[in-house]
């Protein structure tokens, strides 16, 4: 992967917080059966593609959720509709179902999702608009594919921070996916993901972070009780309010972010050499 591109300090040692009890087992394992089912189940209604109505989609994602004993609370809505850019914070493998839930939309991912069993198969059938991250001259011609996705009226969701944050420290917003906002003349809706115990405050337990893998984080998740999702749909950011890209992204990351969280602040046990979000910086490995 390049050096250049976004990266985040949080890694599954330093901020993912452990949780779970051998007592809890028997639980775990009938969610993360029933994940599996239901995305298998996904997997096999593929062919299907448009004709399922967009409420299944959003009722399945928030039911996928939903088996993994994760609560989920919606506040706000997205235009039904029309060509919009939806854009979040990243912290989770969750997320995406989550913004599923919101509006049913073509997703921009990274290539090498492709690679993930079953959920690979899941989202490539699904209209991913997939991103190879190491070949930047690919950059424009993945803008102009997104713009002429909005063009065409779809919802694409984009998560501009470039990378998973753990949800305790976030990165700022990248320019280039809001230049095919402008191209396409489309609206952008900020959205606000997080994740918190019922009794309690932020979460990082379903943090899907550096090195971790997908099953590892999805038994985290099965196994830990009382999650919570909090997905807060901001009003839309109407098309041509912003004359430029930069503009665009400083006015859609604010009311993404916690404003009681910090950039470089990590979780545990401070492993690792955090630096200041806002700056792209070669990968190095950790002292």
């Amino acid at each position: 992967m390049s050096v250049w591109l976004p990266s985040a300090p949080c890694t599954p040692g330093a901020c993912v917080e452990r949780a779970g009890s051998l007592a809890a087992v028997p639980r775990a394992v009938l969610r993360f059966a029933a994940v599996v089912a239901l995305m298998l189940t996904a997997v096999a209604l593929l062919p299907l593609g448009k004709r399922v109505p967009a409420e299944w989609v959003r009722r399945f994602c928030r039911l996928l959720v939903r088996a993994a004993g994760v609560r989920v609370r919606i506040t706000g809505s997205a235009p039904g509709t029309g060509g919009v850019l939806l854009v979040a914070n990243h912290i989770s493998w969750l997320d995406i179902p989550l913004l599923a839930s919101v509006r049913p939309a073509r997703m921009l991912a990274k290539q090498e999702i492709r690679a993930w069993p079953v959920a690979g198969a899941l989202v490539a059938g699904a209209g991913v608009l997939f991103i190879d991250r190491d070949r930047l001259r690919a950059l424009p011609d993945t803008v102009a594919r997104i713009a002429g996705a909005l063009r065409e009226g779809a919802a694409v969701v984009a998560f501009p921070e470039g990378s998973t944050w753990c949800g305790r420290a976030q990165g700022r917003f990248h320019r280039a996916v809001f230049q095919a906002a402008l191209d396409a003349g489309a609206p952008v809706q900020p959205v606000r993901l997080r994740y918190r115990q019922s009794a309690g405050g932020a979460s990082t337990v379903p943090a899907y972070v550096g090195e971790d893998t997908l099953l590892a984080s999805l038994w985290r998740v099965v196994s830990t009780r009382g999650l919570v999702a909090e997905v807060d749909v901001r009003p839309l950011i109407p098309a041509g309010s912003h004359p430029d890209r930069r503009g665009l992204a400083r006015a859609a990351q604010p009311v993404t972010h916690e404003p009681a969280w910090t950039h470089t602040a990590l979780v545990g046990s401070g492993r690792g050499a955090p630096w200041p979000a806002a700056e792209w910086r070669p990968r190095r490995a950790a002292p």
